[in-house]
């Protein structure tokens, strides 16, 4: 049976707002809102608890709203900030359990199954989440029950409480037509019914209730009575691998903090032993006693479990940070999490293959711990693109996303069929050709003439029209090599026989 907890921060906007201004915010006992424009009129977004004692509410117009109340005091909504917050109250949720979700407008659900008794059960989980939340300058409402949308509606409409699936049904039942969360018509011809409460929905026969309202409105009384279990999509998809600490006093020492890290790293090796697998990805996630929850993650070229690389890469990470990582007023968790892996064989072989795997795997290291220093976008390798055209048949990737494989090369005594050197954009050349489709015979490139002494050619190549367009003339490419041995990649734009005058280029060099 699986268990969430739903958080309700119904003043979330407002005390946001209030917790930003360093002086001149209302009271608790002044009457406060955030307004935005909606429909060509200002109307209250949010209310703090005394403008809610006053009979106000949201969705009222400003104008009506002051005529009730002129002592009201207002400022502008921001909903983009409210979300950001929200999304900063989520990751530091995943102190409870790994899967949280946001439950707009100011709500979260987390699926808390099997996590209850590091909290000393349901209660004590419950009551934990609700002191952070004050702890941080939040109130809250809270409920745990068999199902994410039952949790939901008895946060919002109910007291505080933990429910088995038998009380959370009764409950349920017991709530306003208002925790269906449907537009005003549908709740004034249900109020009209002489129906008050979801128990009497659930009393009636749903073919009506479908007819009437769509075919998801039975579904939806299903799910508030915890008949059917929408699971929920949390932020972030749960690692393969997780081992965390929890801190009865804050930790504020990096040299502590790194000591415990090296711990984790030590209990995820062996819990990716036992499994056979080495890890790709793994990060590091430091929560803060103020909320804020700040990640730091490394990356592997091939799958790893070996401590004493990770400690090493980690250091680095830490050490490299444009922003230091400040506990604050202390740590109160830090948690390893192995998001990618993949099995991991210990090979064996002859002395000459172990020799090879030990130079690839010095190599492995070294970019692993560039990678982590420089960031993943400042190491690259070279790849084949799928393309013809020069400019694209190679790619520059974080060596991290690169696949491994094998280039082509040239036979033996041949030289390569494309240069080391490529000019971006190919230069522009005068050449002089003995006859319109021959092969350059000269060309002046940079002020100097080139006497040709061998040329190969031409390669023609049409350039892709879904990126160059249908107006793209061909290229005609030579291999050339002058009188003084120097060997350069030259290609011919256009025909002779088009309209337009064909040009000539210098695209490489060789080597």
């Amino acid at each position: 049976m699986r268990r969430y907890l739903a958080l309700f921060l119904p003043y979330l906007p407002t005390e946001r707002w209030r917790s930003r201004q360093a002086s001149g915010a209302p009271d608790d006992a002044q009457p406060f809102a955030l307004v935005e424009k909606k429909n060509n009129a200002q109307r209250l977004y949010a209310l703090n608890p005394a403008a809610w004692d006053h009979g106000l509410a949201p969705g009222l117009a400003l104008a009506d709203a002051r005529a009730r109340l002129p002592q009201l005091r207002v400022a502008d909504a921001d909903r983009r900030a409210d979300r950001e917050l929200l999304l900063v109250l989520a990751a530091h949720c995943e102190l409870y359990t790994p899967l949280t979700a946001l439950d707009e407008p100011h709500g979260l659900v987390l699926d808390v199954t099997g996590c209850a008794h590091l909290f000393g059960g349901e209660a004590g989980l419950l009551s934990v989440a609700l002191h952070d939340m004050a702890a941080l300058g939040f109130s809250a409402r809270a409920a745990l029950a068999p199902t994410p949308d039952g949790a939901r509606a008895l946060a919002r409409f109910s007291p505080d409480g933990v429910f088995s699936p038998a009380e959370a049904a009764e409950a349920v039942a017991r709530l306003p037509l208002a925790a269906l969360e449907v537009e005003e018509d549908s709740l004034r011809a249900l109020s009209r019914a002489g129906l008050k409460t979801i128990g009497d929905l659930a009393s009636r026969p749903s073919r009506a209730f479908a007819a009437r309202f769509g075919a998801d409105f039975p579904r939806k009384i299903e799910c508030l009575l915890g008949r059917e279990d929408l699971r929920i999509t949390p932020l972030r998809p749960p690692p393969d691998c997780m081992v965390e600490r929890h801190f009865a006093e804050p930790l504020e020492q990096s040299d502590s903090i790194e000591a415990v890290l090296s711990d984790l790293i030590q209990e995820a090796k062996t819990f990716l032993e036992r499994r056979g697998q080495g890890g790709r990805l793994f990060e590091a996630s430091f929560f803060r006693a103020d909320g804020v929850v700040r990640r730091l993650s490394v990356e592997t070229l091939r799958p790893t479990r070996d401590p004493k690389i990770l400690v090493r890469l980690f250091h680095e990470k830490l050490e490299s940070l444009a922003d230091p990582l400040d506990p604050g007023f202390g740590f109160d968790a830090l948690r390893l999490a192995v998001p990618r892996v993949e099995n991991f064989e210990s090979a064996q072989g002859d002395f000459v293959a172990l020799e090879a795997r030990e130079a690839e795997q010095e190599l492995s290291e070294l970019l692993d711990r560039l990678t982590t220093r420089f960031g993943r976008a400042r190491v690259l390798r070279f790849m084949q693109g799928d393309a013809h055209e020069p400019e694209r048949e190679s790619l520059a990737v974080p060596v991290a996303a690169a696949v491994a494989e094998t280039w082509s090369s040239p036979p033996d005594g041949e030289p390569p069929a494309r240069p080391l050197t490529l000019f971006d954009p190919p230069q522009p050349v005068d050449v002089v050709a003995l006859a319109p489709d021959s092969p350059p015979a000269r060309f002046r490139w940079r002020r100097k003439m080139h006497e040709i002494l061998r040329a190969e050619g031409p390669e023609r190549i049409a350039p892709d029209w879904s990126v160059f367009g249908m107006r793209e003339p061909a290229r005609d490419y030579y291999r050339v090599e002058d009188v003084e041995g120097r060997r350069f990649w030259l290609f011919r734009r256009g025909l002779y026989e088009s309209d337009d005058q064909p040009r000539w280029f210098l695209h490489g060099l060789f080597a």
